[in-house]
């Protein structure tokens, strides 16, 4: 027995006069569960709290005139149930201030013959779509052309489909032509990219992929519906493609060692290279024309000449006085000594 509680789904309405138009209308929810079904206990309750016999327009439901909520229905396949789908029963539940969404399913029976197979049967779509949180309640084995009798049946206000014409099983061209000139049409907008048909063309575009994958998985060749030589075939190709991958992977690591060790000899380069600006540098510091050993060789035949080639003292007797104030004259040049001839001493040898 799913747990319920109660919710209001309608306020009280009151004319300009102040006069009560409508009561309070209280239908009951699953408490954090999924949606009946529409023969379960809490769908037929709620089924009979609707007084069917108030109507209003379309417009008059937009602008929350309604007296009672709005009981609005939505069918389809909803194979697959995606974002699509999600979002195109969330248009319908926010149509209206107040609105008790219904959503019909048809069975694999209507849908294999007018639209062809499914991928999920139809207990997984009915499963699928009453976990979805805009929905209030299921309808299984929904028909394809909606009659006035099931209108009646389940009290619906308004059925709720994109506007283009929805032709598969329809001799008229549109399965929703009658409820359109009924004036019970409500169009909601479908969501670009996404469908069943989109999801299963990726399915076969990589159909391949998705083999070799569940056969990685366990499945038998028989279980996926192949023979023995596409199954040895895509196996083969699997291999191949992890040898490829294999070799590009050592590839890679190959040509990061090398490269790494390529790095290496450019920092080495590079350190050889500022050593051997500073080791010329020192170089040409130390042996140059105005290096320091140039200058030490300058230094040193200076001091050699000057060690060879001391300068004359002055003598005692020229040095002047120190009480004297007058400057001292240069001395005079010292001749060489020679002896005194005599004339007599000459005359008389000669003679």
């Amino acid at each position: 027995m799913i747990s319920t509680r109660k919710r209001k789904m309608a306020s009280r309405k009151r004319d300009r006069n102040g006069e009560v138009i409508a009561d309070n209308v209280e239908l009951k929810r699953p408490n954090m569960g999924p949606a009946p079904y529409h023969y379960e206990p809490l769908a037929m309750e709620n089924l009979a709290l609707c007084d069917y016999t108030t109507r209003f327009s379309l417009e008059q439901a937009k602008s929350g005139q309604a007296t009672r909520p709005v009981r609005v229905y939505a069918d389809g396949i909803y194979d697959m149930f995606h974002s699509g789908h999600a979002r195109q029963l969330m248009q319908a539940k926010l149509a209206f201030p107040n609105t008790y969404l219904i959503v019909g399913v048809c069975n694999d029976g209507h849908t294999h013959k007018m639209k062809g197979r499914t991928v999920m049967n139809e207990s997984e779509r009915y499963e699928a779509v009453r976990h979805c949180r805009y929905v209030d309640e299921i309808v299984t084995d929904a028909p394809w052309v909606l009659t006035e009798d099931f209108l009646e049946e389940h009290k619906i206000d308004f059925v709720a489909h994109d506007e283009l014409p929805y032709t598969a099983g329809s001799s008229n061209g549109d399965v929703y032509q009658g409820i359109k000139e009924k004036g019970m049409f409500l169009a909601t907008e479908r969501t670009e990219g996404i469908s069943t048909t989109d999801v299963i063309a990726r399915i076969i575009k990589d159909y391949d992929m998705y083999v070799r994958r569940n056969l990685q998985r366990g499945y038998t060749a028989k279980e996926l519906n192949i023979g023995f030589m596409k199954e040895k075939r895509i196996i083969f190709k699997a291999n191949y493609e992890k040898m490829g991958e294999k070799v590009k992977e050592k590839g890679k690591e190959f040509y990061d060692k090398w490269k790494e060790s390529v790095d290496k000899g450019n920092e080495l380069i590079h350190k050889w290279e500022e050593k051997s600006k500073e080791f010329i540098g020192s170089f040409l510091d130390m042996f140059g024309n105005n290096g320091k050993l140039s200058s030490w060789f300058q230094e040193s035949k200076i001091r050699i000449g000057r060690a060879m080639s001391p300068t004359s003292s002055p003598s005692r007797d020229d040095s002047p006085s120190p009480s004297s104030s007058e400057p001292s004259s240069p001395p005079t040049k010292r001749g060489r000594f020679s002896p005194e001839l005599r004339f007599e001493e000459i005359e008389d040898e000669d003679l």
